[in-house]
């Protein structure tokens, strides 16, 4: 036997699967309802809950977007905003959900500010708001994981969520995508 010894090879170095990984939704609302009490029960207001809810997706989106970059796209990288806005509405939402999201849309009255509107969100779909938390929309924790990717492939933005037709997710981009996109386009 030769010198050199077969060494074993660890999971970074086998390649990702692009087989469909699904995770039972029971499963997942059971998670997401105890992901919610947990943030519940530290905060004392429903803006609070949500701010905490977003973090936690923020944290899930820092962890997507090099996986997705690499499955989805073989490494490379959106440069122009429309695409990213098309990414996230089609594979992005596919990946975490299943199907695309509802509707995309533009703001009339600003170039910064983009809608992605999902008529009944996953993350909704098995949570019980009570009365006194009427204004509480989970999709928060959606929201954090989307600014997280858009911040993350160099578009920053805010996103906020909002109860209108069903869920919206508002983002607004920085003044700056906005330009270097004009300069992407030439305009």
């Amino acid at each position: 036997m030769s010198g050199l010894q077969r060494q074993k090879a660890s999971n970074l170095d086998k390649p990702l699967s692009k087989g469909k990984a699904e995770v039972n939704v029971a499963t997942f609302a059971l998670m997401f309802s105890e992901i919610v009490q947990y943030c519940q029960n530290r905060v004392y207001t429903v803006p609070e809950l949500q701010n905490k809810l977003s973090d936690l997706g923020q944290h899930v989106g820092n962890h997507l977007l090099d996986i997705l970059f690499v499955r989805e796209r073989g490494f490379k990288r959106e440069v122009k905003l429309l695409n990213m806005l098309l990414f996230i509405k089609g594979n992005f939402w596919k990946t975490l959900f299943g199907k695309d999201a509802d509707k995309l849309e533009q703001a009339n009255d600003d170039e910064r500010t983009y809608y992605i509107i999902e008529k009944e969100p996953l993350v909704n779909k098995f949570i019980s708001v009570p009365k006194d938390k009427g204004s509480l929309n989970c999709a928060a924790f959606t929201a954090g994981i989307i600014e997280a990717v858009l911040n993350g492939a160099n578009f920053p933005a805010k996103v906020t969520v909002h109860w209108h037709k069903g869920t919206t997710f508002m983002i607004k981009f920085e003044e700056s995508v906005i330009a270097r996109d004009k300069l992407v386009d030439g305009r």
